[in-house]
């Protein structure tokens, strides 16, 4: 009976993630809910005058799934939404709320929505900008927002428990009313703790290693790459498709978690191929479909999964070609990061110190989650001389194979 455990814990483990894989179709039906990436988050730009200003709100539409309007309602300018940004996006001066104007609808990507429209602060300029955007309906919602002024620009974070924007009545008052480096760092730190693909990804690189010097490296590799990438897309150097890069990262969750698994059951599936196989079926069907990913990527992505395998398959554990792993999906993860510093348009003497800061707060939220998972993966291989590490460890992998799987097909047909 003992004998036959391990056998039996590996098949349930390749079980669910042929479910998984099995349950991808269902993701079609559930469309973008399942695609959103971290919080919603919505951005103003405010341009100051004398006696009001003109405000400008992009809005992601997958920022609008749970917003209680019908989708094609989104873009009328008298409709439920406009109405809501004209309420709830407010400029006050030293005598109170300024009188919004009707909204306008503008011209804008096929993913986002983006109205603009006059604020009038009779006998007094604003000197502050309060958002209760989508708080009923995502309370963790974010709103970035930037206040330009005659010498220059200022952003700030706005979220529950700090949804005012003080920015005074002057060009000096406003320079220094912005998001500081702290804010920033926290900001990262939220971004990674609420990006459960990212978190997902870090685990499956934990369940790899057998060793600290192991997690090092691992985490040293994923960490070069997305900041890399992180900073090249902030600056603009970068700037790739955004629904691709999700694609990517759902897949970078499925590879390096099925790696594991099948590894940890002997390699006796023919995984390579059919990782490969799948990847051309995609292909195939992209043009059909209307993909996300192109297919110059599922092809070299077919090409590297099945080298990488089996390169895997041919050495016992392979740290080396694990770093290079870590290293290169960092870089994919990077512009994921990228997502929301980027957006924002900050001015060239406001970039570095928000990267900076925002990029610092990535790598605390990261390693708070490499010193709280470690101890118990040791503690667990310790358990019973490492017999209960393996089961749970190919249960675990196989778990977070299908849910990158369901990312990556979601991501990039739903």
């Amino acid at each position: 009976m003992t004998g036959r455990r391990p056998g039996t814990v590996r098949r349930l483990g390749f079980l669910l993630l042929l479910a998984g894989t099995a349950l991808v179709p269902l993701a079609l039906l559930v469309g973008p809910t399942a695609s959103a990436h971290g919080r919603s988050q919505s951005y103003s730009s405010v341009q100051l005058g004398a006696a009001g200003a003109h405000v400008v709100v992009r809005i992601p539409r997958v920022a609008l799934l749970n917003f209680p309007a019908p989708p094609d309602s989104h873009f009328r300018e008298d409709g439920p939404l406009a109405q809501h940004l004209v309420g709830n996006l407010r400029l006050l001066s030293t005598r109170g709320p300024c009188e919004p104007g009707p909204p306008r609808r503008r011209a804008a990507p096929e993913d986002y929505v983006v109205f603009e429209w006059e604020v009038r602060c009779p006998g007094a300029p604003p000197v502050a900008l309060e958002s209760h955007l989508f708080e009923t309906w995502a309370p963790s919602h974010l709103h970035f927002a930037r206040v330009e002024t005659a010498s220059g620009a200022v952003e700030r974070v706005l979220a529950a428990g700090d949804r005012r924007f003080e920015f005074g009545g002057s060009d000096e008052s406003a320079a220094g009313a912005g998001t500081t480096v702290p804010g920033y760092v926290l900001l990262g730190v939220e971004h990674i703790l609420s990006g459960w693909d990212h978190l997902a990804f870090v685990l499956a690189l934990l369940l790899l290693a057998r060793t600290v010097g192991e997690v090092a490296r691992l985490v040293t590799g994923f960490t070069v790459g997305h900041s890399l990438t992180l900073a090249a897309a902030v600056v603009g150097a970068l700037r790739p498709e955004p629904a691709a890069v999700e694609a990517l990262i759902g897949f970078s969750v499925f590879l390096v978690a099925a790696e594991n698994g099948w590894v940890l059951a002997g390699r006796r599936l023919p995984l390579p191929p059919w990782v490969a196989g799948a990847l051309l079926l995609a292909a195939a069907l992209g043009p059909v479909l209307g993909g996300a990913v192109p297919l110059a990527c599922l092809l070299g992505l077919a090409l590297f999964s099945v080298c990488h395998l089996r390169l895997v398959g041919s050495g016992a554990h392979p740290v080396g070609l694990h770093l290079l792993v870590a290293l290169a999906f960092g870089l994919v993860h990077g512009f994921g990061f990228a997502g929301i510093l980027g957006e924002l348009e900050l001015p060239h003497s406001r970039l570095l110190p928000a990267l900076f800061g925002f990029n610092l707060g990535v790598e605390v939220g990261q390693l708070a989650v490499v010193l709280a998972l470690w101890p118990l993966l040791v503690a667990l291989r310790r358990l019973g001389r490492g017999q209960l590490f393996a089961p749970v460890a190919e249960i675990a992998s196989a778990g977070i194979g299908a849910l990158g799987l369901y990312w990556f097909v979601v991501r990039s047909y739903g």
